[in-house]
C-alpha cells in the first residue's frame, strides 16, 4: 500500500539526477570553435617586428578587467628575442575571459598552434585580462611545482599574505603585467619554439604531409610535464638575459600608431 510519509532517500541527490543540469561547465560553440576563439568585441592591430608581420587583437574588457599589457609593451620585449624564435607566429591575442573560465580554466596565458580569427588560421599566443576585484588565492597545501609557481608570483611582486586557510594576494595592474609581460609571453614563446625545434624545423618543403604529421604526434607524446619544463626554461632564461642587458624591467609604453581596425 502507498505510504506518502515514505519519502524516496534518493530524491534531491546526484543518484535522482538532482544537479546534473546545472553543472558549471564552459558552453561550447555550434561552429565547434574554441571558448579561447569567441571573442566580443575588439579592435585589430598590424606590426611588423623583426621581419615577421604579427596581428594584434584586442578584445574589449569588462569594468572589472583590465588588460595589462600594452601592444607597445609586448611589441618592445618580442623586439630584443631571436627573430627565429617567434617565425610564423600570426596571431597575440588580448582576451576578455568570461567569468566561468576564469572559474574553470584560469589561465595568464596560452599559446594555441592553430588559431582561428576570422576564417585565417595560425599559431597564436593568448594574454588573457585579470579581473581585479577577485584576489589571487591558492590553498596551502601545495604540491611541489605549485610551490615553484608561488615563488614566481612572489618574485613578481604579487603580495601573497597567508590567512590561516589560504594565500591570497591582491591583484594590481603592475604585478599582473610583471608576471604575464617578463614570464608569461616569454613561457608560451618557450612552448612554439619547442613546437618549432621538434615539428617544423626538421621539415623541408618536398615532404609530404604525413612526414609533417609523424612529427606533429612526436611532439603530443612528450609528457606535458617536459614540455612544461622546456618553456620554464626557455623564459628564464630570456628573462636572466635580457636582466642582464638592462632591457627589462621597462615602463609601460605608450601607444604610438598602428594600422587598427574595429570588428563588424
Amino acid at each position: 500500500m502507498f505510504n506518502p510519509s515514505r519519502r524516496n532517500r534518493n530524491i534531491g541527490t546526484k543518484k535522482q539526477g538532482h544537479g546534473q543540469a546545472n553543472k558549471l561547465t564552459i558552453p561550447r560553440s555550434p561552429d565547434l570553435k574554441g571558448f579561447y576563439e569567441r571573442l566580443g568585441n575588439y579592435t585589430k592591430h598590424e606590426v611588423a617586428i623583426n621581419g615577421n608581420e604579427l596581428l594584434f587583437v584586442v578584445e574589449e574588457t569588462r569594468s572589472d578587467s583590465q588588460h595589462a599589457c600594452s601592444i607597445e609593451d609586448i611589441t618592445t620585449l618580442i623586439e630584443h628575442i631571436t627573430p627565429e624564435d617567434c617565425k610564423g607566429l600570426k596571431f597575440i591575442i588580448l582576451r576578455q575571459p568570461k567569468r566561468k573560465e576564469n572559474i574553470l580554466s584560469p589561465v595568464w596565458g596560452r599559446l594555441m598552434y592553430s588559431y582561428e580569427f576570422e576564417k585565417n588560421y595560425g599559431p597564436a599566443i593568448i594574454l588573457e585580462a585579470a579581473d581585479y576585484t577577485k584576489p589571487l588565492k591558492w590553498a596551502r597545501s601545495l604540491a611541489l611545482n605549485d610551490q615553484k609557481e608561488i615563488n614566481r608570483l612572489k618574485e613578481d611582486g604579487h603580495p601573497f599574505v597567508d590567512d590561516g586557510r589560504s594565500l591570497t594576494a591582491e591583484l594590481t595592474p603592475e604585478h599582473v603585467r610583471n608576471t604575464q609581460l617578463y614570464r608569461s609571453l616569454p613561457h608560451e614563446i618557450g612552448h612554439y619554439v619547442h613546437y618549432l625545434t621538434v615539428v617544423e624545423r626538421p621539415g623541408n618543403e618536398d615532404e609530404g604531409y604525413d612526414a609533417w604529421d609523424q612529427r606533429w604526434g612526436l611532439y603530443r607524446s612528450i609528457p606535458a610535464s617536459e614540455r612544461e619544463e622546456f618553456a620554464h626554461r626557455y623564459a628564464t632564461q630570456l628573462k636572466n638575459e635580457l636582466t642582464e642587458m638592462q632591457i627589462i624591467p621597462f615602463t609601460t609604453k605608450i601607444r604610438e600608431s598602428h594600422s587598427d581596425t574595429e570588428n563588424p
